[in-house]
């Protein structure tokens, strides 16, 4: 006789962490489109300018941008590729290690990252709000916000 798992239960690990999973689409998806209509940049595209933005010297071994924003190697030099073309960053050779390169932000790219920030910051705090509006969620995003 087969047994079906029953349902998680409202309190339990798997029931938080898809409350958690349904607030972060629905932020994502908030930011890529307003990112996307306003800024003419992903999200993906955001967070590699903003990472660059903030190192030192305005660059990053490729491995370590791709540490940072959260992707594969091959994900990160396609991403890197984009924002060359777009003329947001360029790639160095490491000075030490030939097989070593660097994602270096451009002027063009400080600007664009510059002009997204405070949309990022409007749109991410809008949908925080609107998700904690939502009875399922507002104990998530209050739980997120209170640092707990």
């Amino acid at each position: 006789m087969t047994t079906i798992p029953q349902a998680p239960t409202a309190s339990s690990d798997q029931a938080m962490w898809s409350r958690l999973l349904t607030l972060h689409a629905h932020v994502e998806r908030q930011l890529t489109q307003t990112l996307q209509r306003k800024h003419g940049i992903g999200l993906s595209e955001y967070r590699a300018l903003e990472c660059l933005a903030q190192a030192a010297d305005g660059e990053l071994r490729m491995q370590d941008l791709a540490d940072k924003v959260g992707l594969g190697q091959s994900s990160v030099t396609r991403l890197v590729a984009r924002l060359n073309t777009a003329g947001f960053t360029f790639r160095d050779l490491c000075p030490d290690d030939k097989r070593g390169v660097y994602a270096v932000i451009t002027e063009e790219g400080r600007q664009r990252y510059a002009a997204a920030r405070g949309t990022y910051g409007d749109v991410l705090s809008a949908a925080l709000n609107a998700a904690g509006a939502v009875p399922e969620l507002t104990r998530t995003v209050q739980a997120l916000r209170s640092g707990g």
